[in-house]
C-alpha cells in the first residue's frame, strides 16, 4: 500500500510540474527577451512592432530586429505543432530574429487587425519593408526558407 501511495504522489507531482511548465515561453513581463517566444498583449505590440492607433494607414515596423508573428489558439492541433518549431528558431536565430506569438482568442483586436480567419498564421516582419503572411503549419526547413527569403537573414 505504501509503494501505491509514493507512486500516485510521485506521478501527480510529476504531472503537475510538467503542465505548469511552459517551455520556452516568456510570459515574466520581459516581452523582448533573445531567444525565447515571446507572448504580446496589444499593448506590448504596439510598442514592439507597430504602433497601429498612432499610424493606422501606414505600416511603420518599430522594431529592432526582424520578427515573426505565430497568431496562434490553446486548442489548435496545428499551432501545436508550430510551437515547437518556434521556440527552435527562437533559439537559433538568438540576436537575428525575434520571434512572437498571439493569442487570437485573448487578442481579438491583433488578430482582427490582421483579418486573421485561419491558424496558425504566421507574419514575418522584415526590418524594412512590407510584412508577408504565411497561413497553415509547416515543416521547419520551409520556415527556415521564409526567414531567408523574405527576413532576408543568414
Amino acid at each position: 500500500m505504501k509503494n501505491l501511495t509514493f507512486i500516485f504522489l510521485f506521478l501527480t507531482a510529476f504531472t503537475f510540474n510538467a503542465c505548469s511548465s511552459a517551455a520556452n515561453e516568456n510570459n515574466s513581463g520581459d516581452v523582448n527577451a533573445e531567444g525565447q517566444v515571446n507572448k504580446l498583449t496589444a499593448e506590448s505590440f504596439q510598442k514592439l512592432v507597430w504602433d497601429y492607433k498612432a499610424s493606422p494607414q501606414e505600416w511603420v515596423f518599430s522594431g529592432d530586429q526582424p520578427a515573426i508573428i505565430d497568431f496562434y489558439a490553446d486548442w489548435c492541433r496545428p499551432c501545436k505543432m508550430v510551437a515547437p518549431i518556434m521556440d527552435e528558431l527562437s533559439k537559433e536565430y538568438k540576436g537575428k530574429v525575434r520571434i512572437y506569438k498571439v493569442n487570437t482568442d485573448e487578442q481579438r483586436e491583433l488578430a482582427g487587425l490582421f483579418n486573421i480567419n485561419s491558424i496558425p498564421a504566421l507574419l514575418f516582419i522584415p526590418k524594412t519593408g512590407k510584412p508577408q503572411m504565411s497561413v497553415g503549419a509547416m515543416q521547419k526547413p520551409a520556415y527556415v526558407d521564409l526567414i531567408k527569403n523574405v527576413l532576408v537573414v543568414k
